[in-house]
């Protein structure tokens, strides 16, 4: 009977351990799939839990200030991207409020407008209706109505729109540039308009289609989302893993892990010291096992950046000719190819290249952005990358008669000819992707 007593505490004791090494582990494989943003949280986590974990951030340079959502297969290498950094820190519901005071008399449609304001979000558009907010003040229709003009003349033009009709009626109303019959155009024959049905507005208001396409595309230059210019300057930037430079002259490319704007951690020595003087047996196991928290958090993290590099490296290695090339092309590659490569996971890999980015003299990348697909060449039996067909795609349509363009099947047929050979349902695809719209859209009548 004692046998078997000590037999279940032994095995209860060996299921307990294995159980803590599972839970590390799923922490590590956590830690490597974390962008910069999310493993600060992460870590910042663990030093409130743990006294003797320091978390801190080395300051950020401007050349690492780049915009989230980075394509390398969409590089020219010439976009500015610092201007591209919003320049205020004021929020959307500040500036407005900030405006009402200013402008309006302390009155019951100030006080109106105050309450509606509540109700606009991020982008500028008003989430609550005429009849909601009259049942929720016990105002009249009129009063809602007056409260909400106030709120539309303020800037950014467009603001306080219910609809996207709205704001670029709004906007176009204020607007001394804007062609003659676009408000009317934008009130009366909204739909026709955004479907292409131009003969009935010709029809209806005998302007020629030469004059619907002027204001189409006067349209196309406002903006749908007129809050967006007051989302947070946080949302806008990246911090890059990893730093390539690159010697065209000597055909050479090196690449390091970068700190600037990464988080490190770093023991508490001093508190250890302090606390480990007022000795007893709990104190010390409570000690030794929050240094051991930290030594694992240290060695995870350096293992994280570890592996970062060495996919890094093997990427740059794969696709040196985006690099050293003006045209930075890409070559098809997968997952498994760096994987084999490097003799880890699929799934790894995956973790260590998503959220994470490098920064060279022309840009700054995502990792994932360098995989694609390929697709074989009839004749060569060679594999195209996914990316080139894009571009020739792009390139056909830049090209084409815009009075009369490239319909998906005729891109199809032009595709062929350079030993291109997809579907037309994968160039509808693939242009759709490049945010390129169907031929029926792209026609002009300007030409």
């Amino acid at each position: 009977m004692k046998m078997s007593q000590n037999f279940r505490q032994g095995q209860s004791q060996i299921q307990t351990q294995k159980l803590a090494m599972t839970q590390q582990l799923q922490q590590s494989i956590k830690m490597l799939q974390y962008g910069t943003e999310d493993l600060l949280s992460f870590l910042n986590d663990k030093m409130l839990e743990n006294p003797l974990i320091d978390v801190s951030v080395s300051e950020m340079d401007t050349q690492y200030l780049e915009p989230k959502n980075y394509d390398a297969s969409k590089s020219d290498g010439k976009t500015d991207w610092i201007n591209q950094i919003p320049e205020t820190t004021q929020s959307l519901f500040h500036y407005l409020i900030e405006q009402i005071h200013l402008n309006y008399r302390d009155t019951v449609l100030r006080s109106l407008s105050l309450f509606l304001v509540e109700f606009i979000d991020t982008n500028g558009y008003l989430t609550i209706s005429i009849e909601e907010a009259m049942k929720l003040r016990q105002a009249t229709y009129i009063e809602v109505l007056d409260a909400l003009t106030l709120i539309q003349m303020l800037e950014p033009a467009g603001v306080g729109a219910r609809n996207l009709q709205e704001c670029l009626m709004l906007q176009t109303e204020r607007d001394n540039a804007a062609p003659n019959q676009a408000y009317l155009v934008l009130e009366e024959y909204f739909d026709e308009l955004a479907n292409r049905k131009w003969q009935k507005i010709e029809k209806k208001l005998g302007i020629s289609l030469v004059e619907i396409q002027e204001i189409f595309d006067y349209i196309q230059k406002l903006h749908p989302n007129p809050g967006a210019m007051f989302h947070s300057d946080e949302d806008s930037i990246i911090y890059p893993d990893l730093v390539v430079k690159v010697d065209r002259k000597e055909q050479a490319i090196s690449i390091s892990s970068t700190k600037v704007g990464k988080p490190t951690i770093s023991f508490q020595a001093n508190y250890f010291e302090k606390m480990s003087r007022q000795g007893g047996k709990e104190v010390e196991k409570y000690l030794n096992d929050k240094k051991s928290e930290f030594e694992w958090l240290k060695k995870s993290l350096d293992q994280r950046g570890d592996t970062i590099l060495r996919v890094g490296e093997e990427i740059v290695k794969k696709q040196s000719a985006f690099f050293l090339e003006e045209t930075h092309p890409l070559i098809p590659m997968k997952l498994k190819d760096v994987s084999t490569a490097l003799s880890l996971h699929e799934s790894t890999i995956s973790r260590a290249v998503n959220g994470k980015y490098l920064t060279t003299d022309f840009g700054v990348f995502e990792l994932r952005s360098f995989f694609s697909t390929g697709i074989e060449q009839q004749h060569s039996n060679e594999l195209i990358a996914t990316n080139d067909i894009k571009q020739v795609i792009k390139a056909l349509i830049s090209e084409e008669n815009k009075a009369k363009p490239l319909s998906d099947q005729k891109i199809v047929d032009l595709l062929k000819e350079k030993d291109m050979q997809i579907s037309r349902r994968t160039v509808a695809k693939y242009r759709e992707e490049l945010g390129i719209q169907s031929s029926s859209k792209r026609k002009r009548f300007d030409n």
